[in-house]
This record gives C-alpha cells, sequence and structure tokens, in this order.
C-alpha cells in the first residue's frame, strides 16, 4: 500500500516552492546578476539556509528535506506582516530588502539545488 502522507507532503512542499521561486526566488537570482551585492546578501541567506537545513535533518530521521523547508518558509511567512512578505519589484528594491525576502529567495536557491 502506498503511503499517502510524506506524498502529500513533498507535493504541498513543491507547492510552496513553485510560488515561492516565481514571487522571490527568480527576481533575487536576476538581481543577483547584476549587483555583488545582492549576490553576497543571497549568499549569505543562502549558506544559513544550508547550515538550519543539516541541522533539522540530522535531528529529523526521514523526513524529505523539502518538507523541513517548506516548513521553515511557511513559519517565516506566517510569523511575517503582509508588507514584509512583498518581494521587491527591481535591483534597486532587492539592495535595500529586509531580511526576510532575501531568507525567502534563499530558500529557493537552496532547495533549487538540493530538493
Amino acid at each position: 500500500m502506498f503511503p499517502l502522507g510524506p506524498a502529500l507532503l513533498e507535493a504541498s512542499a513543491r507547492k510552496t516552492f513553485h510560488r515561492l521561486h516565481r514571487t522571490h526566488g527568480i527576481p533575487a537570482i536576476i538581481a543577483a546578476r547584476e549587483s555583488p551585492a545582492v549576490c553576497a546578501a543571497l549568499d549569505q541567506h543562502t549558506a544559513a539556509v544550508r547550515d538550519i537545513a543539516d541541522r533539522a535533518m540530522a535531528n529529523s530521521g526521514a523526513i524529505p528535506v523539502s518538507v523541513v523547508l517548506a516548513g521553515y518558509a511557511r513559519g517565516l511567512v506566517e510569523n511575517a506582516t503582509r508588507a514584509e512578505i512583498i518581494a521587491p519589484r527591481d535591483l534597486a528594491d532587492w539592495i535595500r530588502a529586509d531580511w526576510l525576502p532575501l531568507r525567502l529567495a534563499a530558500i529557493c536557491v537552496y532547495a533549487a539545488e538540493h530538493c
């Protein structure tokens, strides 16, 4: 019998990443290609996400990394105000971006490489 629980969790995680990648990941990657400052900030956030994922995977057993990262992203979004979640619109906005949009973009970057 096919266990639906893990499959549904992974499908939900993919849906979360698809949405975040469209709103935060792709625009941040484009901005990082144009700005060394955005590139450096995105790299730092991606390294932090990697550390969080490594610690979570060491403590979570058999939970897929995609599910862990999607849960982390959802937790960040749930604890943010609506204004904090809105992705920067252009390069100048990404250069001035706060912590949350960069962290959400970094989750996308990491997930694209590891999920």
